[in-house]
């Protein structure tokens, strides 16, 4: 096991990295010793991984229950979060409580969220079971639900006690899910690292392959960028925005073609392509950039190109960004391969690297 502190003051926690450290971990069970603990997971997990992760509880927690949810974006819901808040107040959780989320980046923004607005917060731990979730969703307390209007409208900052990515959990996932994770590691190296960026590149075949040593090494890494970035700038008021690079136009892709059409690392990489191609356009970076991003976004086996809409639903979702101020929305964009800056972008600029890289473009 490897472990990596994201510092935070009285805030920090740890999160843990390597195989087949679910079972019985020593962190974990400090924490839930004599607690009242729920684990939040989807029925899918609950499967592969509830009965092992209740068994190391059971023994020392004081009550234990199992929330299982319906698997899949739309479960990001108002509906979702009631369901868990009845069943903690009807096994009368109290402030001392412990929630633990099990599962992928829907489990841990739902759970998350509902552990910081429950009872005004309590603990919980993040234990990730897909890949992107191991490598950004569960670091750095963004907790949320989606709106219809907006992914990730509705939330709040509330950092875990502990993060565990046991990379064996990464075996069961399907190569879909784990291409789509492979999009939120080459946004680290995309935005903060060009020669880790070329070392997903040459391993990417491996990655695929769910290569456990490879994949354990890809985690470890985007983890320690990701958690420099959130140390620097917990709330997102300057530096952290960067991580969203390739998710205003991602978000727009989600919301507007309905949630679970596309996961989020397809949009995100077809997103990274228009950012990319952004940046070119306002002369921050060569063609050669965006034919390297194009290149190793595709080596994974994502698209590279949005759903073939008027330029008009993009920018209208994209005007509720988190990012956008009155409506305006501020955009990552690229100054080289490996680093990135946020800026204000005339519309016609973004209307041009949309049609650009839409699928009715290429069909043209």
């Amino acid at each position: 096991m490897q472990q990596v502190t994201v510092d935070l003051g009285e805030r920090s926690y740890p999160i843990q990295v390597g195989a087949g450290i679910l079972d019985g971990n020593p962190e974990l069970c400090r924490l839930a010793q004599g607690r009242t603990v729920a684990i939040v997971t989807d029925t899918t997990v609950d499967r592969l991984f509830g009965t092992r992760l209740a068994d190391t509880l059971l023994p020392i927690a004081h009550r234990l229950i199992r929330i299982a949810l319906a698997p899949g974006e739309t479960t990001k819901s108002w509906e979702s979060l009631n369901h868990i808040f009845d069943q903690l107040l009807s096994h009368q959780f109290d402030r001392n409580s412990l929630i633990v989320a099990l599962g992928g980046g829907v489990v841990g923004d739902l759970a998350g969220f509902a552990s910081a607005t429950y009872q005004r917060g309590v603990d919980f731990v993040q234990i990730p079971t897909t890949l992107l979730a191991q490598v950004d969703s569960s670091v750095g307390g963004k907790t949320a639900i989606n709106h219809a209007r907006g992914k990730n409208m509705i939330g709040a900052f509330h950092q875990p006690r502990l993060v565990i990515a046991d990379t064996s959990t990464l075996v069961s996932l399907p190569r879909r899910e784990l291409a789509a994770g492979l999009a939120e590691v080459v946004k680290h190296g995309a935005i903060a690292d060009p020669a880790y960026l070329e070392r997903v590149s040459a391993a990417m075949p491996r990655l695929l392959a769910h290569d456990p040593d490879e994949l354990a090494a890809a985690v470890l890494d985007s983890i320690r960028i990701k958690a420099a970035v959130v140390a620097r700038d917990e709330r997102e008021a300057g530096a952290r925005a960067l991580l969203n690079f390739g998710h205003t136009f991602g978000h727009a892709i989600e919301a507007g073609a309905g949630y679970g059409s596309w996961l989020h690392g397809e949009a995100v990489a077809a997103g990274m392509v228009m950012a990319t191609d952004l940046s070119v356009r306002l002369g921050h970076i060569a063609e050669v950039d965006l034919a390297r991003m194009k290149s190793i976004i595709g080596e994974a086996g994502l698209p590279l190109q949005g759903p073939a809409w008027p330029v008009a639903r993009y920018l209208s979702y994209m005007s509720i960004d988190k990012k956008a101020v009155r409506g305006v929305p501020r955009f990552v964009v690229l100054e080289a391969l490996g680093r990135a800056r946020t800026q204000e972008v005339d519309p016609a600029l973004v209307a041009l690297a949309v049609s650009a890289n839409t699928v009715a473009a290429a069909a043209g």
